[in-house]
């Protein structure tokens, strides 16, 4: 198996870059909405009903770029930052988008499949999850930190951990998150076999 190079070339981290400003710039504009006396989540988010999707069928994709608050948009963005550049320099832009826009689109089919009629989805979770899905098969052994435990630890169990920990949120979407997670795993089996990566 080959191994691959982490020096940052130039222009890699602009999809990354790209899909944090769209993300940024819907927040944004739903809040200036807000401000306005109106709300156009209603016509970014994902229903539970696949009559809804019939209906609306942008927000399969609209709803992955809409956060519910700040700290929903920073947690977000954070992750899919550390995620997503990793993945892009390890695997290339074009599967690097190929993961994260599947990732959100099968996390998005998850919610119609799994979760109460007519219960409103918003945020890009699922397609983080499938980076960091991705990540724990390509690169298993990588230590990384997450908050608030003080040891690194590796970047697969810091997947599970952190999938884990969403589990009990009601407010949170478990299948958007599971759909993102299982797609991610996927795609990282095949891209482990067909780039033959070794990290």
């Amino acid at each position: 198996m080959s191994t691959v190079s982490y020096r940052t070339r130039e222009g890699e981290l602009i999809p990354v870059i790209v899909i944090i400003i769209l993300n940024v710039l819907v927040y944004l504009g739903v809040n200036i909405a807000a401000f306005s006396g109106g709300n156009i989540i209603p016509y970014l988010a994902l229903y539970g009903s696949w009559g809804g999707l019939l209906a609306r069928p942008w927000t399969l994709i609209t709803y992955m770029f809409t956060q519910a608050d700040f700290w929903h948009l920073l947690t977000n963005m954070l992750t899919l930052y550390f995620f997503g550049s990793f993945l892009n320099r390890i695997a290339g832009m074009r599967n690097f988008l190929i993961v994260y826009f599947a990732g959100g689109i099968v996390g998005g089919l998850f919610v119609l499949w799994l979760s109460a009629p007519y219960a409103a989805t918003i945020g890009a979770s699922g397609a983080v999850f499938a980076l960091g899905g991705a990540l724990a098969i390509v690169a298993p052994k990588v230590r990384v930190f997450i908050f608030p435990i003080p040891v690194p630890m590796p970047l697969w169990v810091a997947v599970v951990i952190g999938f884990l920990i969403l589990l009990p949120f009601s407010f949170i979407s478990w299948q958007g998150h599971l759909g993102g997670l299982l797609c991610g795993l996927l795609a990282g089996l095949y891209l482990r076999h067909r780039l033959k990566i070794a990290v």
